[in-house]
């Protein structure tokens, strides 16, 4: 596999960033890739915010008011990405996790932090990597991926998730 980089910034500060969390979003990141035999140099961005900033990009974007706990930008579409200048990379594109909302959720459902932002960073690639769960047949699809991905990261599987 080509040479992979996971860039993530953290811009909240409601929520203490756990060690090693940074490691989990890159193996969920690399086994993705892997799954799915995207054999290029690739570039991904992961980027926490607090509620209040994902609500405002939801709002922007999506043209819905409300908080929500991932956001995923593709570069491109149809298998068609922008690339690094510098590098010749595949920019695949941004993913964008709200930090409290992965708390909130993990709480919720009985799994932890890391788990939920794993599972959050899985969900928002396969959405870069051009999948989508418009419909049953998709929803299917796109759930048995995410456990798949679970297991190779080592993390239990969990089915708290209804999009």
């Amino acid at each position: 596999m080509d040479k992979i980089r996971v860039i993530i910034n953290n811009d909240q500060k409601e929520v203490r960033e756990p060690t090693g969390l940074r490691m989990l979003i890159r193996r969920a990141c690399i086994a993705a890739l892997r799954l799915e035999k995207f054999n290029r140099s690739t570039d991904v961005s992961v980027t926490f915010v607090d509620n209040e900033k994902i609500r405002e990009l939801n709002k922007k974007y999506r043209n819905i008011d409300s908080e929500t706990d991932v956001l995923s930008f593709p570069s491109g579409e149809n298998g068609e990405y922008s690339s690094n200048p510098d590098t010749g990379a595949t920019i695949l594109g941004d993913i964008i996790i709200s930090l409290p909302k992965a708390v909130e959720q993990a709480k919720n459902q009985g799994s932890t932090m890391p788990q939920e932002v794993a599972f959050l960073t899985i969900h928002a690639m396969l959405h870069l990597l051009g999948y989508d769960h418009e419909n049953t047949s998709d929803k299917i699809k796109m759930r048995v991926k995410e456990q798949t991905l679970l297991g190779q990261i080592g993390l239990l599987s969990f089915s708290g998730h209804d999009y």
